[in-house]
């Protein structure tokens, strides 16, 4: 791998003095308005967004200004934005022409966009020609430049547009993370498989792998303020360190991950079909603290269709890693993604799809109608297939995986499970929630002192998307 990737320390302490000199300038506001400047971060998409957002929260934060829950409070608001499906671009272009009036009402406020969405130079220019209120455009390849651009921003009041920059890695960049039980920490960012439906190496660039000692100093440092559950993200971690000047692999790193006292669950996504290797499977075996959880999308239940998303695997291939899978780990959970509606799909091709579900029995499906994405190769098949049609098929697949998804839920039933409990149910206040290490979500009678403990809990009631419980033998939870 190309060293240049890994940008300098000069390059990175260029970014900190950056973030010195917008911290005189929130020290300037905060003087004349007598309170701090107050920010507000929403996100779109999937976790690598949300792990992105949390470095921006860092800066901010590093920065002087206050990090707020309330959009319309803010003086500076920022979209990171998703490219992957269509709704959630819809959505940022509501949000922002929404923000219209806000900015008018004090041209001195901030708008910013960034992320995925903003990598694509069609949707940058619509931005400048389109909302004139947005201050602030930058792609994900710039994010690390994000002091730099705000500051150019805040002192000299012109609106900035940078989707540039190669596909590098910023170490040591300040991070405010949501929670101190559980965090994400990307192990690589980009992807090289260029599926025909996705954008994705378009907008993150291609595969680049974090060192594994800075990986492994990241997940020390989160032991050491009391995080007990670990995801390892990148958009295919079962290829990382390939074509690194390093050796370790994923089943290495994750090996390592688990040796690190403190972290009691590890889990990790996403993987692809065609890159899982009997090695990692071994050692999701083996650990303990590996969750008995598999994420593996398979977009489709027929090879035609597979061929045509570029996918490289069959489903007869799939089926395989999945057998051997189970086989090493009985209990294991299994989850997948599925794509409805992919240009040309037939009827016959779409019931090969419901067969797989059937046969695999997914606890889990995510589950999307196909969404065109400009600049893709799928973007240029012939789509025979109505909306409607589409449609019907995505409600048939709800329901056959609906039905299995509550058949495998109930047999927790009767059975007792080790919850880590995050919080307050959100459903019922007088009830706790977490997730057994096969990521089903469990609600029980409890109090907020259980919160980053393992209860013991006896499950009572299945249903399709969570499990009630009861707390088993009180002295177990009060140890």
């Amino acid at each position: 791998m190309n060293q240049n990737l890994y940008l300098s320390q000069e390059q990175i302490q260029l970014q900190m003095d950056y973030i010195d000199k917008l911290s005189a300038l929130t020290q300037g506001f905060e003087r004349s308005h007598g309170r701090p400047m107050a920010a507000y971060v929403e996100t779109y998409g999937c976790q690598q967004n949300e792990n992105d957002s949390e470095r921006i929260c860092g800066m901010l934060h590093k920065a002087g200004f206050e990090l707020i829950e309330e959009r319309k409070a803010a003086d500076l608001i920022l979209f990171n934005t998703c490219a992957v499906r269509e709704n959630a671009e819809l959505k940022v272009f509501g949000n922002v022409g929404a923000l219209k009036h806000w900015k008018n009402e004090n041209p001195e406020r901030i708008l910013i966009l960034c992320g995925c969405m903003m990598q694509q130079e069609h949707i940058a220019e619509q931005i400048r020609q389109k909302y004139k209120q947005v201050d602030l455009v930058f792609g994900t390849h710039a994010l690390y430049r994000f002091p730099e651009l705000l500051f150019r921003i805040l002192s000299e009041r012109s609106r900035v547009f940078e989707l540039g920059g190669g596909d590098v890695i910023a170490e040591d960049l300040p991070i405010v993370r949501k929670a101190g039980l559980q965090a994400w920490v990307s192990i690589m960012y980009g992807c090289n498989n260029f599926c025909s439906y996705c954008v994705v190496p378009y907008v993150r660039g291609r595969e680049r792998s974090r060192r594994p000692e800075k990986i492994l100093e990241e997940v020390r440092s989160l032991a050491g303020h009391g995080t007990k559950e670990i995801t390892l993200l990148g958009q295919n971690v079962n290829s990382y360190g390939s074509g690194s000047d390093f050796e370790e692999n994923f089943a290495q790193l994750l090996t390592a991950v688990c040796r690190i006292d403190g972290i009691e669950r590890v889990r990790f996504m996403t993987s692809h079909p065609k890159d899982i290797s009997d090695e990692l499977i071994e050692v999701m075996a083996r650990e303990k603290k590996v969750c008995k959880m598999l994420h593996l999308p398979v977009q489709a239940g027929n090879n035609r269709i597979l061929q045509a998303m570029n996918r490289k695997y069959t489903v007869e291939e799939y089926l395989a890693k999945m057998e051997k899978a189970r086989r090493e780990m009985p209990h294991l959970a299994l989850s997948t993604d599925i794509i409805v509606g992919f240009p040309g799909e037939t009827d016959e091709e779409f019931e090969d799809t419901l067969k797989l579900l059937r046969r695999v029995q997914f606890d889990n499906v995510y589950s999307f109608l196909y969404s065109k994405r400009e600049g893709t190769a799928a973007s240029k098949l012939p789509d025979p297939n109505s909306h409607e049609v589409k449609q019907k098929r995505f409600e048939r697949l709800l329901e056959v995986q609906n039905e299995i998804a509550l058949e495998l839920n109930q047999a927790y039933e009767g059975k007792i499970y080790d919850v880590l409990v995050e919080g307050v149910s959100k459903t019922n206040p007088d009830c706790m929630t977490g997730r057994t290490d096969t990521n089903k979500i469990v609600n029980f009678p409890g109090n907020e002192s259980m919160v980053g403990r393992f209860i013991p809990v006896r499950i009572t009631k299945a249903h399709t998307w969570s499990l009630n419980g009861e707390i088993w033998r009180i002295e177990h939870a009060n140890e």
